[in-house]
């Protein structure tokens, strides 16, 4: 009821009545009220004056179920979510309920304590800084086939990013799924699975944003961002979160969590990396090379100096000019 009665108060311009609030819901005056201060209780500014209605002045500022709801425009991602006050790992706690939990399900926290980030590295996030959430997937691939659904989920909060933002900054795929502005890691993705040898049981994306940080450690802060230092919009996490999920549902889904023609197009022109020189080691050796392109699987493809190539699948990869 408190979803519903918040999308409409947000689809109105002026007052909704109490009795038009009755007349959609098929409920009493005294359930609208009720709800109403539910409501209020929980940060929502609604205006109510006799004889006119109801009237939503501003919605509470930290991230909530009912407020990702209201902003969801998808069929399945994000229509179970758990928001949770604080958390050591939003995958850790996604994996923990993964079995009992529908594709699509989102785990989100106000606080992350001990997020993962890659190469057992950690995320940490202060109460309401980042936007930090974990989405669980439960796609008919085979484990062979899941390289491409990591790049796919970084082309979505890119491109989810660069419409929310409008032209404040423009951001970047630093190869395979760190988001850059200019040359500092705005956002990490972390994805672990589950799986048997011929099937995928499910895949856990997490995804931490820096939103509201206003500055970061010395010993990070010559290669990381925010949102609030790239730009002086106020940021909607709710809202944000919501465009991820309709961003991450639309590419993943349409091209079968594969690479199609234009899911790469798109990836490949958003892709920091590529036309770059790059250093990876393999077997310990150092291997320097240009970034000339990306497989249909999501490698990235080095041409080294002799014209002969690399492809590199998973690993640490320097990239020149970026962090």
């Amino acid at each position: 009821m408190k979803e519903k009665i918040i999308h409409v108060l947000k689809g109105m311009d002026g007052f909704v009545s109490g009795q038009q609030l009755c007349e959609f819901f098929g409920v009493s005056r005294t359930a609208v009220w009720k709800a109403i201060k539910a409501l209020k209780a929980e940060g929502y500014n609604i205006e109510s004056v006799t004889n006119k209605g109801y009237r939503l002045v501003s919605s509470p500022d930290i991230i909530s179920e009912i407020e990702v709801k209201s902003c969801l425009k998808t069929d399945v991602f994000g229509r179970n979510i758990t928001v949770l006050e604080s958390v050591g790992s939003t995958n850790d706690y996604l994996k923990s309920i993964a079995p009992d939990s529908p594709a699509g399900t989102v785990v989100t926290a106000r606080e992350q304590t001990k997020g993962k980030g890659r190469l057992g590295r950690t995320w940490e996030s202060k109460m309401d800084d980042s936007l930090c959430f974990s989405v669980l997937l439960r796609p008919a691939i085979a484990p062979r086939d899941v390289s491409a659904v990591t790049p796919l989920c970084g082309l979505a909060v890119v491109r989810a990013l660069n419409e929310y933002f409008d032209g404040d900054f423009e951001a970047e795929i630093k190869w395979p799924n760190d988001i850059i502005v200019g040359n500092k890691k705005i956002c990490g993705i972390l994805t672990e699975m589950s799986c048997e040898t011929d099937r995928v049981d499910y895949i856990v994306v997490g995804i931490g944003i820096n939103v509201l940080n206003k500055s970061f450690p010395q010993e990070i802060a010559y290669k990381a961002t925010s949102c609030t230092i790239e730009s002086d919009r106020l940021v909607n996490k709710s809202k944000l979160l919501a465009l991820i999920l309709k961003k991450m549902e639309k590419i993943l889904t349409n091209g079968d969590y594969r690479f199609n023609h234009r899911y790469m197009k798109m990836y490949k022109d958003a892709c920091a990396t590529l036309d770059r020189t790059v250093t990876f080691y393999r077997k310990n050796e150092e291997i320097v090379g240009t970034a000339t392109d990306i497989s249909k699987e999501g490698e990235l493809i080095v041409t080294l100096d002799d014209g002969t190539e690399e492809t590199v699948l998973s690993g640490e990869v320097t990239v020149q000019g970026i962090y």
